[in-house]
This record gives C-alpha cells, structure tokens and sequence, in this order.
C-alpha cells in the first residue's frame, strides 16, 4: 500500500523533429520547447532546444531529424505536455528571421506517431508589411507562451506559413493506478 502513494504516473516522450516544408524560402533552423502543467515533473531531457540550419538545394523540405528524448512523472493528467515550435528563416549573411510558430499537443496513447505541426506569423499593419518587404525583418510576438495558451492567440492577425514533422513515440507507465485507462 505505502508503495502504490509513492508511484507516480510516468511519460515517455521519444522521437524527432523530422523537418519542415512548405516555406517561402529555404535555409530553415527550429527552436522548440516542451511546456508541461505544474503537477509534471520533468525527470530527465532536455526540455528546450534548437535544430541545425538545412540548405537544402534543390528540395523545398528542410531535413533536421532532431531527437526529442523527454522523460516525465506526475499524479495527474491535466496541464498534458505540448510542444511549442519556432521556425526561422537564416539568409546568406546569418540573419535570422522568423517565419513562424507553432504548437502540437503530445498524443495521449501510447505508441508511434506521425504528427503535422502547422505554422503562422504575426502581420501588423499595410505599412508595417511594407516595411517587411523593402527592410526584411518581421513581427514578432512580446511572449511566446501566447502561441500555446489562452484566448489571446485569437485577437492576433496572422498569416499561414509552412508545416513542420514530428514522429513522436509515446510510452505510458503506471497511469492505470491513477483510474487512466491505457
């Protein structure tokens, strides 16, 4: 009995940041990080990080195959992790512009999955577009954690950009003893 108090419900997150295609331009890099409610305790990984440039020459989809490798323990399910993705654009002289942010809720049932992250950026006014286009640069937003949280992600007016890929493998442990069937 006093062993059941002192299991926690743990979650395997493990897999990859695949890559990311349909960008105005090449020359991609993804900042990501994994955002979890307070009753999740991250016990090993790296909750935040960053993926290599790819220049790819002839193809649209930048190829990153970054490992995901996350693993957590709690005593409830609610706050369920999620990752948030950025998506950044780096031009011949290393400038990087961002292109676009993202989030995807981890899957809830364990095994292999297949995940399509959809992107979008933040426009500001007819002048501030056209101060984009002739000086480069973009919006971007004063806290990120809009993106994943709350109703203020829909005052926002944005723009549909590229789709980013995960293959995120799930592993559930003792959620059973939490009444969370598997």
């Amino acid at each position: 009995l006093l062993l059941n108090r002192l299991v926690m419900a743990e979650l395997h997150i493990i897999g990859e940041i695949l890559g990311a295609g349909g960008f105005p331009k090449n020359s991609l890099f993804c900042k990501f990080s994994v955002h979890a409610g307070g009753a999740w305790k991250l016990l090993a990984g790296d909750r935040e990080g960053q993926t290599q440039v790819d220049v790819p020459f002839d193809e649209e989809f930048a190829y990153w195959s970054h490992p995901i490798d996350l693993h957590y323990a709690t005593k409830g399910i609610q706050g369920w992790p999620k990752i948030n993705l950025q998506v950044y654009h780096q031009d011949e002289y290393g400038r990087n512009e961002l292109y676009g942010y993202g989030f995807i809720h981890v899957p809830t049932t364990p095994g292999v999955h297949e995940l399509q992250c959809y992107t979008w950026r933040p426009i500001g006014s007819f002048r501030d577009q056209l101060s984009e286009y002739f000086l480069g640069g973009g919006h971007q937003l004063r806290k990120d954690d809009v993106v994943y949280t709350g109703a203020d992600r829909y005052n926002l007016q944005t723009v549909a950009m590229g789709k980013v890929h995960l293959r995120i493998g799930v592993i559930l442990r003792h959620f059973d003893r939490f009444g969370v069937e598997c």
